[in-house]
């Protein structure tokens, strides 16, 4: 979900095993760049030309699936740690783990990491939540917050440490029979 400790926790295993982190945020800044967007920041998404970019995706679902097939041209290179909502259910290839949180610590995580206050975090959240569920259903018929079954770990990320969830994500690997290299 939304500020379970994704990225955190995928940058810890990046290091780890000497891999790059990609994303689904990472692939639409792409693709707006190739479209004449100008990038400017971390903070991009939030600027006229982040907020236009998005407005211009909400109207055409295709924006979507475009991102999803290069994410998953990136997974078949393979070597790398991927970010994304959808993966899980788009591809067959890799080892598969949901971070969960309950809403309260997913909003202040987010309110900590964006500076903003906890009340806007939930509503953000919330939305962000509702928009994802009704786009990944209607895009790909996927349960998304429900439907597990793609996962080989499911972790409550609330009280545990980011070191200690890549940890945990490392035994599995092991387990299911991954080749780690340091």
């Amino acid at each position: 979900m939304p500020a379970s400790g994704k990225t955190t926790v995928a940058n810890v295993l990046a290091k780890r095993l000497s891999l790059k982190v990609i994303g689904g945020g990472d692939i639409l800044k792409e693709m707006a760049a190739e479209r004449g967007y100008e990038m400017t920041g971390e903070d991009w998404w939030d600027t006229a030309q982040g907020l236009k970019f998005a407005h211009e995706r909400a109207s055409n679902p295709e924006f979507d699936r475009e991102a999803d097939d290069r994410l998953k041209d990136r997974i078949a290179q393979g070597n790398v740690i991927v970010t994304s909502l959808t993966a899980p259910w788009l591809s067959d290839r890799g080892f598969k783990v949901w971070l969960n949180a309950d809403p309260e610590r997913r909003a202040q995580r987010m309110a900590k990491r964006d500076g903003t206050e906890i009340e806007y975090s939930r509503t953000a959240l919330s939305i962000r939540e509702t928009e994802n569920i009704k786009l990944y259903k209607r895009l790909y018929e996927i349960d998304f917050g429900k439907d597990m079954s793609p996962f080989d770990m499911v972790i409550d990320t609330v009280g545990v440490s980011p070191e200690r969830i890549a940890d945990l994500i490392m035994d599995g690997l092991k387990t299911k029979g991954f080749t780690i290299k340091k």
